[in-house]
């Protein structure tokens, strides 16, 4: 630490923190803003797709090429732009024109540079999220301290019904999917741009953390993915994560979102509803958002959807995996401890209630016996024992709820997280794949949110973006260790380049010969077998049609 602290100092002493960053788009000058207490230069607000308004709402991003005005020739990118429509956020801090890109690099970098790129896309439930809260500036300056300096891009998506639509007339009308089609449009726009702000668009890592590495890991089932990057890091998402389901499933949250747009309610059930839809304005439709949300019956009703042949999502992920269809990229993928907490209600306090929220994941799939069967195998496999259950490592401690949350818990993590990130290493290791896996189980302090959290999804970001709330020597250790690994993949495609402002053990390949993935944990960081819980996820990848997989 007390390197990278003398280095920025060095730097911010010898660069020009007073000259304003500029770079050339065609005939366009872009000008950013210096984070002189980085050395950084940032480019923030830049639209790579037409905004999607009016007749272009409900529809595929369509890529802005070019920024050329005929009433301009500078575009201001000093700040950065809204966010996506989402209900979580002041009217005032969204807008639907938010289809924006950021750049951050090392100040004073050549234009020619070609630094290695990485590219962030954000989770949040497919309904809530923003590019801006994810700072770069702990990874670009690691980055440059330990000499292998890189440029960070993150961006914004669509959101909720306007990113994720369902029911039957989005299928119809080609409407499915279309956050991650404006995630492939932002990776189209680094191909064009990049290497204008010393970027190569060669060596691009694409790496998300929950919806975004959701997102990310769906772009190697059929997309033009190795196109446009060369290597992936998933935290805590693959494919499956969010069972998929074909568009129809999800008809009456649409139909709910609708209901809930008063100039287009009486049209709700009607099956021709986006005509009215792209005349709203967005004050309704931020309303038909909350409408939908309230009404749904899914934690998350805006997801993505199976969307047939020659779509980016052509069937169910286990299905591909077995015909060998997916991009032969290598990656790091990995999980959190305690995966199924936060998405555990934390009043569950009986048998039926586990049934019914194991059921509710995936109903209706398949027939209602062979799925009761396939349920009361699972809870025989998770038996009502606290010792056994999530937050894991804890022993009887109920932490004052029902020893059913921590069952629970533990079922919904695996369904979800563990089991599909170890089938997808396995699959694709078995092809030949270059592949890494990590557990992340470093212990969350008190500040981090209740103690039956434990090591919670989305736990880990902090510490790769250097950044983590807790302030000891083991958290401090264990996010520059995480932020070099992240940096020494995206750079050579191997965590094990030798290079780091903190030494690190060899973590070692995942192979059909060598299933082992890293324990991130700042007191024990080792590799171990993965083979934690290896009955329940075997009997749970043994069926992926049951759950969606």
């Amino acid at each position: 630490m007390s390197l990278l602290i003398t280095f920025l100092s060095l730097v911010a002493q010898l660069s020009p923190v007073n000259a304003i960053p500029i770079v050339q788009l065609g005939r366009t000058s872009v000008v950013g803003r210096n984070i002189s207490t980085f050395a950084q230069e940032l480019f923030a607000g830049i639209p790579y797709a037409q905004p999607p308004l009016g007749n272009l709402r409900l529809r595929p991003p369509v890529l802005k090429v070019s920024l050329d005005s005929p009433n301009s020739r500078a575009f201001d990118a000093s700040n950065f732009g809204p966010a996506c429509l989402q209900t979580d956020l002041p009217p005032s801090a969204v807008s639907e024109d938010c289809l924006t890109i950021n750049v951050l690099r090392p100040a004073g970098i050549a234009a020619d540079a070609k630094l290695p790129v990485m590219f962030w896309t954000y989770g949040g439930g497919f309904d809530q999220g923003l590019s801006m809260i994810y700072n770069g500036s702990g990874i670009v300056a690691q980055s440059v301290v330990r000499g292998t300096p890189i440029v960070y891009v993150n961006f914004n998506y669509r959101l909720g019904p306007l990113g994720f639509p369902q029911g039957q007339e989005a299928e119809q009308q080609g409407a499915l999917n279309l956050g991650i089609k404006d995630q492939i449009a932002a990776l189209e726009w680094v191909q064009l741009h990049i290497d204008s702000f010393g970027g190569d668009r060669t060596k691009v890592t694409v790496f998300g953390e929950s919806a975004g590495s959701i997102m990310t890991s769906i772009l190697f089932l059929n997309s033009p993915l190795p196109l446009l990057a060369r290597a992936a890091i998933f935290e805590s998402g693959s494919q499956a994560t969010s069972a998929l389901f074909t568009a129809d499933r999800g008809e009456v949250d649409w139909q709910n979102f609708v209901r809930g747009v008063p100039s287009c309610s009486s049209a709700a059930t009607s099956g021709s509803t986006f005509d009215c839809i792209h005349d709203a304005s967005v004050t309704e439709l931020l309303s038909g958002f909350a409408t939908a949300l309230n009404a749904s019956s899914n934690e998350f009703p805006w997801v993505p959807v199976i969307d047939g042949p020659g779509g980016l999502i052509p069937d169910l992920p286990s299905v591909l995996f077995k015909r060998g269809q997916f991009a032969r990229l290598p990656f790091i993928a990995g999980t959190n401890l305690d995966e199924g907490t936060l998405f555990t209600p934390p009043a569950v306090n009986a048998t039926q209630q586990v049934h019914d929220s194991a059921v509710a994941l995936v109903s209706p799939s398949v027939s209602p016996t062979r799925l009761e069967a396939s349920v009361q195998r699972i809870l025989q496999l998770y038996p009502d024992d606290p010792s056994l259950g999530s937050p894991f490592n804890t022993g009887t401690e109920t932490f004052g709820l029902s020893s059913q949350f921590k069952r629970a818990a533990a079922i919904d993590g695996d369904i979800s997280f563990h089991s599909q990130r170890r089938v997808w290493m396995d699959t694709a290791a078995t092809a030949g794949v270059p592949t890494f896996g990590y557990l992340f189980t470093q212990p969350q302090p008190s500040t981090a949110g209740p103690p039956f959290l434990g090591v919670s999804h989305g736990s880990e970001i902090v510490y790769v973006y250097g950044a983590p709330g807790d302030t000891s020597a083991s958290a401090i250790f264990i996010s520059r260790v995480m932020t070099d690994y992240w940096l020494s993949f995206a750079t050579s495609l191997t965590p094990n380049d030798g290079k780091g402002v903190v030494p690190r053990p060899e973590w070692t390949q995942y192979t059909p010969q060598n299933k082992a993935v890293i324990q991130l944990n700042g007191a024990n960081l080792t590799m171990i077998p993965d083979t934690f819980r290896e009955e329940q996820m075997a009997f749970i990848n043994s069926d992926p049609v049951i759950w969606r997989h």
